[in-house]
């Protein structure tokens, strides 16, 4: 059975904006790979983090909506800890009403980019 599930995760600032978009390319490609469906992809830039993580201050934030086997998150959770460019990841199953949720989210992001 098929869960969706949500990941953001936190790239490390000295990357430049090429380096971020390519290891992101990475990640999804280790998802569509493990028979992952992507949903979403977000990129929400550099920002700063409420504390330092590795002395760094800021970090390139990513979020990625995908439908999948829940092996399939071992696998992306190993991919993110081998690669020395991810400071930080959190994966969640999204419930019904979160689905609804980001649904809608998504809706009102291409609305206010149009």
């Amino acid at each position: 059975m098929k869960n969706r599930y949500e990941t953001v995760f936190i790239l490390t600032p000295v990357l430049s904006e090429a380096q971020a978009k390519e290891t992101v390319g990475k990640f999804i490609k280790v998802l569509t790979g493990a028979g992952a469906k992507v949903h979403h992809e977000e990129n929400w830039g550099l920002k700063k983090l409420a504390y330092p993580i590795q002395k760094k201050s800021t970090g390139f934030y990513n979020l990625l909506e995908f439908e999948a086997e829940g092996d399939v998150v071992s696998k992306l959770d190993i991919a993110f800890r081998r690669d020395e460019k991810v400071m930080r990841f959190l994966t969640v199953a999204l419930n019904k009403d979160a689905i609804a949720y980001a649904e809608s989210r998504r809706v009102r992001l291409k609305g206010t980019k149009a």
